[in-house]
């Protein structure tokens, strides 16, 4: 039987399509499906894949469903207990596949297991190793610019990038799949958060190694749609993850860390797109079909919002050490 499928979203990624798929045909584990999703590109990706890569399931949207929508089409497409989503800008080591099944198989509460991202073009360097949240609003990746050789331990992490990591199914029915509106970016924040909330656990696995381009979709590293998105995004997901008393804690917090983000983009020259983002953030808030996607609190959930508030402060702390 096999237990896992490979998720590529892509969305006129060609130029990347061939590493990442050639990668995934050297893997020590055989035994998978591979699943390209395909976000209506108009780059002749769909076309490659099918001549080329002929042992490769192709889901081709008609239009651009952003991230999240393109891997929850994956999602429903794999007929198998676990799914690895991992970017199209990638080229995974050998043993990727393997090592990312055995670890969430050994960890029976593992919503999720992130690998360990190296930057394609600098690969002495640390891309991501698993994702923190701090009580300021400030997502971040753990281990970012550092040495590819630290972070050499299998370690709890608050949420799992989803550009490589894999999720075991049986809690994505619990939890809910990555929501759609969000499009892009924080998705696999909210829903490692969500997965915080009910219970389970999210990992960090450095024996699943990944090479990752970044940015491959979107472009550069700081840019007008990434900036709007991101801040949107984030007060969304505020909103729909903290009950009213986490909110009230949080928010002298909060209004200093979107301050501060406020400040700092001002000064490259991209202070509107943020604000702006922050704005939209608040109207989808508003929308009707949105307000029944806010996680409702429940009083035996209590232990892991306390856990999780004790995680957003030390995560404060260590993102100034």
């Amino acid at each position: 039987m096999v237990e896992v499928s490979v998720i590529i979203p892509n969305y006129n990624g060609i130029q990347y399509l061939e590493t990442c798929l050639d990668a995934l045909e050297r893997q020590t584990l055989s035994e998978f499906r591979a699943i390209l999703v395909d976000n209506g590109s108009a780059d002749e990706s769909v076309r490659l894949v099918r001549e080329k890569y002929p042992q490769v399931q192709v889901v081709a949207l008609p239009e651009n469903t952003g991230f999240s929508g393109a891997v929850n089409a994956g999602i429903r497409a794999a007929d198998t207990p676990y799914v690895i989503l991992l970017n199209n800008d990638t080229e995974v080591f050998p043993e990727f596949v393997e090592a990312l099944l055995a670890g969430i198989r050994e960890r029976p509460l593992a919503f999720s297991c992130a690998a360990k991202m190296i930057q394609y073009h600098d690969r002495s360097r640390l891309d991501d190793a698993g994702n923190y949240y701090n009580a300021l609003g400030w997502a971040y990746a753990r281990g970012k610019d550092k040495s590819a050789d630290s972070y050499g331990k299998p370690a709890r992490i608050f949420a799992a990038c989803a550009g490589a990591a894999i999720y075991r199914v049986e809690y994505l029915r619990h939890t809910g799949l990555f929501d759609e509106e969000h499009f892009v970016y924080l998705e696999d924040l909210d829903l490692g958060y969500r997965a915080r909330i009910a219970g389970y656990e999210n990992w960090y696995l450095p024996e699943a190694r990944v090479y990752h381009v970044g940015s491959g979709t979107s472009g550069s590293r700081y840019n007008e749609f990434k900036i709007r998105y991101s801040s949107r995004n984030n007060i969304y997901m505020i909103w729909k993850n903290m009950p009213l008393f986490q909110w009230i804690l949080n928010l002298p917090f909060l209004l200093i860390g979107f301050g501060v983000k406020l400040l700092f983009f001002w000064k490259k020259g991209y202070g509107k797109e943020y604000a702006a983002g922050i704005k939209n953030g608040f109207a989808l808030i508003r929308k009707p079909e949105n307000r029944g996607k806010k996680v409702k609190f429940r009083w035996r959930n209590l232990k892991n919002y306390a856990r999780i508030q004790v995680e957003l402060w030390a995560n404060l702390v260590r993102r100034f050490l």
